[in-house]
């Protein structure tokens, strides 16, 4: 199984950007290449929700509320995964959590708070 460690996180005001990182770090390289990658976020009391996907073959797919706005990158020679987040809004504050998904392993990084002040 992978280990992902996150960064980037932060306390930004609206209309600002951060860059999430996450890094499987002690994985293979030929099981994070294979893996479908996303970053999910969640509230206190509420449900961990999807924010974005990229598949092995770099397709991305992205939650309705930030398409436009956020993009999901991978490198693989890295074994990352990246997370831009442009033009934040208050909305968007959580903790930020990247996942990892190959059968049968579905692994979760720590989590990074993203603090968008109102």
């Amino acid at each position: 199984q992978v280990q992902l460690v996150e960064s980037g996180g932060g306390q930004v005001q609206p209309g600002e950007f951060l860059r999430l990182s996450c890094v499987a770090a002690g994985s293979i390289f030929s099981i994070f290449s294979r893996a479908a990658m996303g970053w999910y976020r969640q509230v206190p009391g509420a449900q961990r929700e999807l924010v974005a996907t990229i598949t092995p073959e770099d397709i991305c797919n992205y939650s309705d509320s930030v398409k436009g706005r956020f993009t999901i990158s991978r490198d693989n020679a890295k074994r990352a995964v990246y997370l831009q987040m442009n033009s934040l809004k208050p909305e968007d504050t959580a903790v930020y959590y990247c996942n990892g998904y190959f059968s049968p392993y579905n692994i979760w990084g720590q989590g990074t708070q993203v603090t968008v002040l109102l």
